[in-house]
This record gives structure tokens, C-alpha cells and sequence, in this order.
């Protein structure tokens, strides 16, 4: 398993590295001269830009200031903020708590609600519970986040008054964003699960409990929904990755001080260090939660235990 693992961790650095190419082409391609952002319009003589494209190496050719890019990485640095010269390192440390709260509780209410959600409707298959449970997932699923989130706000935050529209510090303010995210991962997690059900709890093995006398939700959970679990945990893993990504809109919807909004107003202000790192940290994210997927694999599927000791 060890072996496993430090061989996932080494195929992640060709997957990160090909992330930093393809944002820091993007940027590089983009308009805009950072100079001129750093300075301001005042200040932006062209000696002060001259000599900032000569401190930045700016007129270096790509693969020089690419190569330099993935130096500063390897030795933890990510950058230098355009407009307040603060290291972009500790803007995204500072603002991750944030991301990640609003990530875990979005996906907790995902995971809760779509497993629960697709039990249900597995086992009562075909009845009015299961046709709309896949009507509200068909929603789920239909809807991006910026609609869901506008949405929201104006029913619970304007028209009720129940909760607040924007903000970050108490619990109330996190529920309209988690809903919002977490509503389309919920709906894929329910219909995933359903299907899933479907496909074990007609299996023989289930209909012997059955005929043993085994309690029906010792069957349900114990037996059909172990068995069903890997499909889920795929998609589990694969709404983690969206779940971040729907932050970037979610957080600059109900102003959350998190990495998402962080990038959106970078983007906004071409404040391009602050986006390579932001889209950077995401992606090791990303990575380092695929990995641990598979290694949720390897503990849950016999079948992946013995191809692993088989490996060694």
C-alpha cells in the first residue's frame, strides 16, 4: 500500500506540471501588461516600466520565464500579488480555510442527502417517492450554480427574509451557498446511487437474506449498499472536483472572502499570479482527493486488495 501510494504521489507531479503550462500559456497570451498594473495609470511612466519588465524578466522569451515560473515553485514560491505586493502564497493560505468549509459542508449535504435520496428510491422503485426524487435531481442537474444561487437569495433571503444573502462567519450565512453547490452534486450522487441499488438489490445473494430472515435494513445497508458503494465513490470523487470549481462563482454570488472570489476579482483585475496559484492549489487539491479515493478503493473492494499485493 505504501508503495501504491508514493507511486500515485510521483504521477501527480507530470499532472501539476501540466496544469502550471497550461494557465501560465493562457495568461501569458492574455492582454494586458502587468507593469502597468503594478504601477497604476499615473505612475506608469515608461521608465517605471521598462525597469518592472527588467525586475520580472517580462521581455524574457516564454520558455525562459516559464522555466523561471516552475523554479520559484519548487522552491514554495508562488508569486508576488500585482496590486497589493503581498506573496500570493499567503493570500490563497489565508482565504483556503474559508473554501474548504464551504467545500466539506456542501459536499457532507451531497453526500447525505444523494446516498439517502437513492436508497429510498431504489427500494421503492417505480413509486410517486422515486418519480420525484428524479424530478428534483433532473433540476439539480439542469441548473448551473450562478441560477441556482440568484434563486436562492431571492426566495429564502428577499422574499422570506429566512437567511442571509451574503457574507461569512456564522452558519446561517453558509447555507444558501452550500445549497447552491451542493444542490447539483446531491441530484448526480442520488441518481448514481438509485442506480447503483437497482443493479445489486436484485442479485441473488440479496434475495438469500431475504429468505434467512435478515431484517430489511440490515440488507439495505449492510448488503446491497457496500456492494453498490464503488460507482458512488466515483462520483462522490468526481462532484469534489465541481464542488471547487462551483465555489469560484458561488463565493463572488454571496461575497464569501474565499479562493474562489479571490481569483474571480484577480481575473477581474489581471492580476495574473494570484490566478496561476489559485488554479494551481486547486488542482493539487483535486489530485491529492483522487488519490485518497483510491486508496478508499483499495480499503472498501476486496478485488483492489489483492491486485495491490499482487503488485508488490
Amino acid at each position: 500500500m505504501v508503495k501504491y501510494i508514493v507511486k500515485r504521489f510521483i504521477a501527480l507531479i507530470p499532472v501539476l506540471l501540466g496544469v502550471t503550462l497550461i494557465i501560465f500559456t493562457l495568461l501569458y497570451f492574455t492582454p494586458g501588461d502587468p507593469a502597468q498594473i503594478m504601477l497604476g495609470d499615473e505612475a506608469a511612466t515608461p521608465e517605471a516600466i521598462a525597469q518592472i519588465h527588467e525586475e520580472l524578466g517580462l521581455d524574457d522569451p516564454f520558455w525562459v520565464r516559464y522555466g523561471n515560473y516552475v523554479l520559484d515553485l519548487l522552491h514554495g514560491n508562488l508569486g508576488v500579488s500585482y496590486l497589493n505586493k503581498r506573496p500570493v502564497a499567503e493570500m490563497l493560505i489565508e482565504r483556503l480555510p474559508k473554501t474548504m468549509t464551504l467545500a466539506c459542508v456542501s459536499a457532507a449535504l451531497a453526500i447525505v442527502l444523494g446516498v439517502t435520496f437513492g436508497v429510498i428510491a431504489a427500494v421503492k422503485h417505480n413509486s410517486i417517492f422515486d418519480n420525484l426524487c428524479m424530478i428534483f435531481a433532473l433540476g439539480g442537474v439542469s441548473m448551473p450554480h450562478f441560477w441556482q444561487g440568484l434563486l436562492l437569495m431571492l426566495l429564502f433571503g428577499v422574499k422570506l427574509g429566512w437567511l442571509p444573502i451574503s457574507g461569512y462567519g456564522t452558519l446561517a450565512q453558509l447555507i444558501l451557498p452550500a445549497l447552491t453547490i451542493g444542490y447539483g452534486c446531491m441530484a448526480i450522487i442520488a441518481r448514481m446511487t438509485r442506480s447503483s441499488m437497482l443493479e445489486v438489490i436484485n442479485q441473488d445473494y440479496i434475495n438469500f437474506a431475504h429468505a434467512k430472515g435478515q431484517k430489511k435494513f440490515v440488507i439495505i445497508t449492510r448488503h446491497a449498499l457496500q456492494n453498490a458503494l464503488i460507482p458512488i465513490i466515483t462520483t462522490i470523487a468526481l462532484q469534489f472536483g465541481i464542488l471547487l470549481g462551483g465555489s469560484v462563482i458561488t463565493e463572488s454570488i454571496f461575497a464569501i472572502p474565499g479562493i474562489g472570489k479571490l481569483m474571480v476579482d484577480s481575473i477581474r483585475a489581471s492580476n495574473y499570479p494570484v490566478v496561476q496559484g489559485g488554479v494551481l492549489l486547486i488542482a493539487f487539491i483535486y489530485c491529492v482527493n483522487n488519490l485518497l479515493v483510491d486508496i478508499i478503493y483499495a480499503l472498501i473492494d476486496p478485488r483492489m486488495k489483492t491486485s495491490l499485493s499482487n503488485a508488490r
